[in-house]
């Protein structure tokens, strides 16, 4: 890992008349547009749902790390986000991000130290470290 603080970029350009296309080095462009509740399209990426992606993408990626620190074993993880927006006095913001992740584990696995590192994964999350909205976890381990 490289010394911190760290630098992320990251540019947004539109035409008058089309969609908004999201850039940064060396990735595949993302396409973003309103969501259908301010009246956008609805079938594009948008602000919210590239925002409330990004928590369950972090979660995922923080258990990755800490599973590998702790040499434990496990076959799938999911997470599945679902973000809260409300008014808040004059704004409107991000309340809540609920997370729902299913890990399966190979027969014999450690249930109980899956059920840790999950919780872990939580706690250390970057992008839910940064957020004002509390970020609620709810787990489940499959066998098999």
């Amino acid at each position: 890992m490289q010394a911190f603080p760290h630098h992320y970029a990251a540019t947004a350009q539109a035409a008058s008349d089309s969609l908004v296309s999201i850039t940064t080095t060396d990735c595949t462009p993302i396409i973003s547009a309103p969501p259908a509740e301010f009246g956008g399209p609805g079938d594009q990426w948008s602000p919210e749902t590239l925002f409330v992606a990004s928590v369950a993408d972090c979660f995922i990626l923080s258990f990755k790390a800490i599973a590998s620190a702790s040499r434990f074993e496990w076959l799938n993880l999911e997470c599945a986000a679902n973000g809260v927006l409300d008014k808040v006095e004059r704004s409107i913001q991000f309340t809540e991000i609920h997370l729902s992740a299913t890990i399966t584990l190979a027969e014999g696995g450690d249930r109980e130290k899956a059920m840790k590192l999950l919780e872990k994964a939580e706690q250390t999350c970057l992008i839910s470290n940064s957020l004002s909205a509390k970020v609620h976890l709810e787990s489940q381990v499959l066998i098999g």
